[in-house]
């Protein structure tokens, strides 16, 4: 065989290499890439050495604890639950932790002369190694060790821990293709700072169901939420292995089928995503200015600009909310706040101790973000203070980023207080409880607006776990609890007039707590404002030299 070249000359066709397979290729690449790793730094080796010993200890622990529970009467329940969980864990880590295993990025194999399929089969097999498909492989086996009675259950319970590891990886692996675009790109950067706020509110509910299972029913607590979950993959061919121990072999091929089919699609949509991640054409490849993009133009702030008032307190405006859009620091500031602010009410409740008053919580944390308002510009604060000549223009730009904080506290402690007296079925005492809330939010803005100016610090930009440039970690202890103090304290009136009419057995007038709470929080955060902006003009180089410090 011949082939003829552009110019037309011929020549013997090269002779054909058989395709290996990449999976041996990949796999000792991973290999290689972690080894090598560990030998950038004895601070990363160390780290690495203690996260496997602490894995393995607990993993060793769990096993330990999945073995002694067999033949309980609820073990089935307990596996089946934890299995579920940890499926979940697997979905949400790639979207929460995108630079945790840098070796299976698949935007480095785009140049390669691979084919989806077999690359698909390759990962896989490579995403076997590591520290969590050990902890999952332990995990599924104490599963199957608890169920398993008999022969036939013996093998069963084999079968299930391949596809709980399968389907956990498969699933991992999936999403993070799917969303690879995002999570090396600013905003996937921005959710990974938001992934403290989702350990907590797990960890809440991690305590909620440590407690449920401490009461007397103990594991019987879990039987409902068993029942639903038996019949969803990977959870499915655990439960499987208990239907097999008990002579149920329909049930249980049902289950083992519906999670081979689950790992066939996943392994589908999996191969589409790298198809389309090879084929298709980014931001790199395509023009920067996108036809019908205007240019040149005026930014109005959209229609969300023209709603805003003219001048410097509508531009500031403007600027506070798109800080809370676009920069990461200040994004994880205002998610977490308000997220934890409507979860602390429901909760307390849940675990029995609740009180409506706890949604008070809401607009507390709404308040803290007041709290050094000019750190968060970082070093391109010096621009503000360039436009900031006198007393009226430090009073517009605290005003302006002052009604940002008001007009999301207005909907959103009205929210959380509905959604407390809805849980704790206390709406006779809503009206109080709202009437404080928006007392807190501007006690609080008002100690913020004076704080910001006397106690400023700079926010590192270049690291998403430090909020505080080192050597201000005193500052930013003093602006945020003296300013939580000082703001308790201003909201003494309000708090007292409550206070009074419990006590004198007035409660037909505690209504008047929303309205006399609602102006006093306007009038104290005027006051605020005033008192804050002859100190930040005063202090301008003091708060530009603060922080500009990282």
């Amino acid at each position: 065989m011949t082939v003829t070249d552009p110019l037309g000359t011929t020549a013997p066709a090269p002779p054909a290499t058989p395709a290996g397979s990449p999976t041996p290729v990949l796999v000792a690449l991973k290999l290689s890439l972690l080894r090598n790793g560990l030998r950038q730094s004895s601070g990363r080796r160390a780290a690495y050495v203690t996260s496997i010993v602490f894995t393995l200890l607990f993993a060793a622990l769990q096993l330990l604890g999945l073995i002694m529970l067999r033949g309980h009467d609820h073990a089935a329940a307990l596996v089946t639950v934890l299995t579920a969980l940890l499926a979940l864990g697997w979905a949400v880590a790639p979207l929460f932790f995108p630079g945790g295993d840098e070796t299976l990025d698949p935007t480095r194999l785009v140049m390669l002369p691979l084919r989806p399929r077999p690359l698909v089969g390759a990962l896989l097999v490579s995403s076997l190694v590591g520290i969590g498909p050990l902890f999952t492989l332990t995990l599924a086996a104490g599963a199957a060790v608890a169920l398993a009675h008999g022969a036939a259950a013996a093998v069963a319970g084999v079968a299930a821990v391949a596809l709980d590891l399968l389907v956990c990886v498969a699933l991992a692996r999936a999403v993070a293709t799917a969303n690879i675009r995002l999570l090396t790109s600013r905003k996937g950067r921005d959710l990974a700072l938001l992934s403290g706020l989702f350990v907590a509110i797990g960890l809440q509910f991690v305590n909620f169901g440590w407690q449920r299972l401490s009461g007397e029913n103990g594991l019987a607590v879990l039987e409902p939420a068993a029942d639903v979950l038996r019949w969803v993959p990977p959870a499915a061919a655990v439960d499987a292995v208990q239907g097999v121990s008990e002579g149920a072999y329909g049930a249980a091929a049902a289950q083992f089928a519906l999670t081979a089919v689950t790992l066939v699609l996943l392994l589908w949509w999996w191969q589409r995503g790298l198809t389309q991640l090879m084929t298709a054409p980014d931001a790199s490849t395509l023009q920067a200015d996108a036809p019908g993009r205007a240019s040149g133009g005026r930014d109005t702030g959209g229609p969300l600009g023209r709603l805003l008032p003219a001048g410097r307190t509508g531009v500031v405006l403007l600027q506070t909310f798109r800080y809370a859009v676009r920069n990461p620091k200040t994004k994880a500031s205002w998610v977490t706040s308000l997220a934890v602010g409507l979860l602390v009410p429901v909760v307390t409740s849940l675990q029995g101790a609740g009180s409506i008053y706890s949604a008070c919580w809401a607009p507390g944390l709404l308040g803290m973000v007041m709290f050094n308002q000019f750190g968060q510009d970082s070093s391109a604060f010096w621009m503000v203070s360039q436009t900031i000549s006198s007393r009226r223009d430090a009073y517009l730009e605290l005003k302006g980023r002052a009604m940002a904080i008001g007009l999301v506290a207005l909907p959103y402690v009205t929210l959380a207080v509905g959604i407390a007296a809805a849980v704790m079925d206390r709406w006779d005492a809503a009206a109080e409880t709202l009437g404080l809330g928006l007392a807190l939010v501007g006690a609080l803005v008002a100690s913020g607006a004076v704080a910001s100016a006397q106690f400023p610090y700079s926010i590192p930009q270049d690291s998403g776990y430090k909020n505080v440039a080192p050597g201000q970690a005193g500052l930013a202890w003093i602006s945020i609890f003296g300013g939580m103090i000082v703001g308790a304290a201003l909201t003494a009136p309000v708090l007292g007039m409550t206070i009074w009419l419990h006590l004198s057995g007035a409660h037909e007038l505690l209504w008047l707590v929303l309205p006399v709470g609602a102006v006093y929080g306007l009038l104290i955060a005027e006051a605020g404002l005033r008192l804050g902006a002859p100190r930040t003009l005063a202090r301008l180089p003091e708060i530009l030299a603060a922080v500009s410090k990282g």
